[in-house]
């Protein structure tokens, strides 16, 4: 999705984004809510493929997983102007406010949830929680991007979750799962594992290095190398929009492969997925909201606004799944409370994108009018 360039005044932004769209972008709810039928439908028909999917792993990390996650960040990660990076990383409104929601308030909020909402399924509960404690460090660019957020932004926004991942995972979920509850007074976590998170350091940042290292690098050597050969307007106007639909290529073939992995699950236990789904809906809510109010009172531009309202509502599943799994095991609940994350996060979040450009025109009327020229995220220019 591209930013708006040049609308006539009176245009709404979501109109205006809209004429500007290409096929593919315009019906990009309609083809999540299919890759989404496609995996489960899959997943319940044909015997085995859950299993199958599950062994393709190179260590800790799924390579069904890894190959969509890697083709869908690959163009986002090389639309970002890395030269741009350090008038990003001196914004340090910013860059306090992201660590704040992220590694404070994210992880308190989900914990809250999941024991207001589930305090008889100690299981579930517990998967929520390890839900909350993986921040996002993939998909969230895609929504950014859509949303017509900060890129440069967004990529130190995810790097510095990355790093706060590999050092303070383990340590809060020990501290979630274990510690918390006793202070507070609250019943044995019944699943929490009698001692927080055992997982190792390693694995985590594996897989950080794996979802955004290897994305980040190749994205980083296309745009130098790509413009030292053909110059910034070649590569931003001719180049990017050639390889940005394998972005939404990738998100598709992520979503099937992830809900063809519990697609039987998930149909069999309908209530329990409802009973998961209810703090998760409320939490995205609340996350992206308070959020993006935050970015208004401090002043952020549109731009900021969106990427830290983004960047603090989303989360890593594919982590949590990863945790969920190795520590509980493939078919435990707290397993199945990771996979429940992307199925209502997936819709939600493309939902939040629309009413985060509805929010550019209330909240930031110049931003709609403002002459900005950046390629799009996923598709071709409409002309």
């Amino acid at each position: 999705m591209s930013d708006v360039v040049g609308e006539r005044a009176g245009t709404s932004s979501e109109d205006a984004v809209a004429t500007r769209l290409s096929t593919l972008d315009r019906f990009l709810p309609v083809w999540i809510v299919a890759a989404m039928a496609l995996g489960l439908l899959l997943g319940r028909s044909i015997p085995g493929l859950d299993d199958a999917l599950a062994s393709v792993e190179i260590g800790s990390v799924s390579l069904p997983i890894a190959v969509g996650l890697l083709v869908m960040m690959y163009p986002v990660l090389a639309k970002v102007r890395y030269d741009e990076l350090g008038r990003v990383a001196a914004d340090r409104r910013l860059l306090a406010a992201s660590i704040l929601l992220n590694w404070i308030v994210g992880p308190a909020l989900m914990f809250a949830l999941a024991w207001l909402m589930l305090p008889d399924l100690p299981e579930y509960r517990t998967g929520l929680i390890i839900v909350g404690l993986a921040r996002c460090i993939a998909m969230v660019l895609i929504w950014n991007d859509l949303a017509c957020g900060d890129r440069e932004a967004a990529a130190i926004l995810v790097a510095i979750n990355s790093v706060f991942q590999v050092v303070a995972f383990a340590g809060l979920g020990y501290l979630y799962l274990e510690l918390l509850p006793g202070w507070l007074g609250l019943a044995d976590t019944g699943g929490g594992g009698g001692g927080g998170l055992h997982v190792s350091v390693w694995d985590i940042a594996t897989s950080v290095l794996v979802f955004l290292g290897v994305p980040l690098l190749a994205g980083f050597l296309t745009r130098t190398l790509g413009e030292r050969a053909r110059g910034r307007d070649w590569y931003e106007t001719t180049f990017l929009p050639r390889i940005g639909p394998t972005a939404l290529h990738g998100l598709l073939f992520t979503i099937v492969v992830l809900f063809a992995l519990q697609g039987d699950t998930i149909t069999h236990r309908p209530l329990d997925v409802a009973r998961i789904a209810l703090p998760l809906l409320a939490y995205f809510a609340l996350m992206w909201a308070g959020s993006f109010a935050l970015g208004v009172a401090l002043g952020m531009t549109y731009e900021r606004t969106t990427t830290l309202a983004f960047t603090a509502a989303g989360n890593n599943f594919e982590l949590a799944i990863a945790v969920a799994i190795g520590v509980f095991g493939v078919t435990s609940g707290q397993a199945l409370a990771g996979v429940v994350g992307p199925l209502i996060e997936v819709p939600v979040l493309v939902g939040l994108v629309h009413v985060s450009l509805w929010a550019r025109r209330r909240y930031y009327p110049r931003a709609t009018t403002r002459t900005r020229h950046r390629p799009p995220a996923t598709g071709k220019r409409s002309t």
